[in-house]
């Protein structure tokens, strides 16, 4: 097919859904308020803890940090290539050629499926080991979406 034009295939960025974040962060506050109107009830009889108030820093620490480990977690789909990149303060980076991947596996807890997010795991042919991207959004589109891609760029190399 001599003039044919290649389109270039746009990036895709895959990270971990934020859906838990958001209902951590709302229980967090649920719980936060709760202990406010304990708070400030023991309060008025002269019989609040002095220790309550940093519970409610205690207690926000936790869905801060589920948002630091989704945060340095991202898969960057490029071309023909896979980059998944891991890490804060020092980073682990894995380059993947999409023409390698075999498979594609999608795997969903109960309630992983009642919000459309899953776990998603590649592998590639001459390794041993699996790529899993934890929590992903819409995990199946995602997943043909990534089969795609490697079988097009097979057709296009072959």
């Amino acid at each position: 097919m001599a003039g044919a034009e290649v389109i270039p295939v746009s990036e895709m960025t895959i990270r971990p859904t934020a859906k838990f974040l958001k209902a951590g962060a709302i229980l967090a506050l649920l719980v936060i308020a709760a202990l406010e109107y304990e708070y400030f009830s023991a309060w008025r009889s002269d019989q609040s803890p002095q220790w309550l108030p940093l519970v409610f820093l205690v207690i926000l620490l936790w869905p801060a940090s589920r948002w630091m480990r989704r945060r340095f977690i991202k898969v960057i789909v490029t071309g023909d290539r896979l980059r998944y990149e891991m890490g804060a303060t020092s980073k682990t980076t894995r380059n993947i050629q999409l023409t390698k991947v075999q498979d594609v596996r999608v795997d969903q807890g109960l309630l992983q499926r009642m919000i459309n997010v899953g776990n998603i795991s590649i592998e590639t042919s001459g390794e041993t080991s699996r790529l899993t991207i934890p929590n992903v959004d819409k995990p199946q589109a995602v997943a043909d979406e990534l089969m795609n891609r490697g079988q097009s760029g097979a057709a296009t190399a072959g």
